[in-house]
């Protein structure tokens, strides 16, 4: 299935504002969520190709709600990939454990996350 839809997930406005403007560049369509819980109701009312997801964000964080997503039979479909701060390599692994497809660090390189978009579609 072709990526075309991707939601934002992240609690910086600035995070939310680059990846957006990157992507609506590059011919996505894009949603954006604050939270887990902003997430959780655009999913179910307009679920995505794709999600990015923060890990570190007031609430439920992302490794939470990638685990949540991906034990849902409604949600496991739509992959996710974690775009964060956290670059050691448990919180990778631990990432991937929880079923995000791939793991991205910040800053984010363009060429990077749209190569692994790219690859998922």
């Amino acid at each position: 299935m072709p990526i075309k839809k991707i939601l934002v997930v992240d609690d910086s406005p600035t995070e939310r504002y680059f990846l957006s403007e990157l992507l609506t560049r590059h011919g996505y369509a894009v949603s954006v969520a604050e939270s887990a819980e902003d997430a959780g109701g655009k999913i179910r009312s307009a679920p995505p190709d794709l999600i990015l997801m923060d890990v570190v964000m007031p609430g439920q964080n992302g490794f939470q709600f990638t685990r949540e997503l991906a034990r849902d039979p409604a949600t496991q479909a739509i992959p996710v990939i974690i775009c964060t701060s956290k670059s050691q390599q448990t919180d990778r692994i631990w990432g991937l454990r929880q079923g995000a497809r791939d793991y991205v660090t910040k800053p984010v390189k363009a060429e990077e996350l749209l190569e692994k978009i790219a690859a998922l579609g």
